[in-house]
C-alpha cells in the first residue's frame, strides 16, 4: 500500500515521502497515529501543491534575508561596557549584549543564537560580527566597543 507521510517515520522517511508498507502497518500504526494518508490522486495533488508553495516560501524568506543582510551590513552598533584601570574590560561582551545595543539603536530584533564571535571580545575597539539569517545567507555587523 502506498502512503504519503505527513511526519517524519523513523527508519521508514522523512515527511512528504512516497513509501510503500504492508497494509497491516499502514491500517494500524499509520492511519490512525496521523503519520501518513493513502496515496490517493487527490491526496498525491494536495501534496504537489503543498510542495510547491513550500519552495514559494522558502524562495521569499531568501529574498527577505538578503534584504535585511543588505541593512545590517550598513549598521555600526555601539556597545559601551564598564572598564578599569588603562582601559581593561571586565569580563566580556556577549552575544545577548550587542543583540540588545542593536535592537536599541536600530529597532530590529536580532536572534543572539544567530551570532557567531570568531573571538572573545574582551578589550575596546571594532569588532566584526556574523549573523547567519539564513542558511544560505550570513550578513558581518560592525560593533564598536567603547568605555562606559
Amino acid at each position: 500500500m502506498k502512503i504519503i507521510l505527513l511526519a517524519d517515520v523513523k527508519a521508514l522517511g522523512k515527511k512528504g515521502e512516497i513509501v510503500e508498507v504492508s497494509q497491516g502497518y499502514a491500517r494500524n500504526a499509520l492511519l490512525p497515529k496521523k503519520l501518513g494518508v493513502e496515496a490517493t490522486s487527490a491526496n498525491l495533488n494536495s501534496l504537489k501543491l503543498l510542495k510547491k508553495h513550500e519552495e514559494k516560501v522558502a524562495a521569499e524568506n531568501l529574498e527577505a534575508a538578503q534584504e535585511f543582510k543588505k541593512e545590517i551590513e550598513t549598521w555600526k552598533v555601539e556597545v559601551k561596557i564598564k572598564t578599569g584601570e588603562g582601559g581593561k574590560v571586565f569580563g566580556s561582551v556577549s552575544t545577548k549584549e550587542v543583540a540588545d545595543a542593536a535592537e536599541k539603536q536600530y529597532g530590529k530584533k536580532i536572534d543572539k543564537k544567530k551570532m557567531e564571535l570568531d573571538v572573545p571580545i574582551k578589550s575596546l575597539g571594532n569588532y566584526d560580527v556574523k549573523i547567519k539569517l539564513h542558511p544560505e545567507v550570513v550578513a558581518t555587523m560592525q560593533v564598536h566597543v567603547s568605555e562606559k
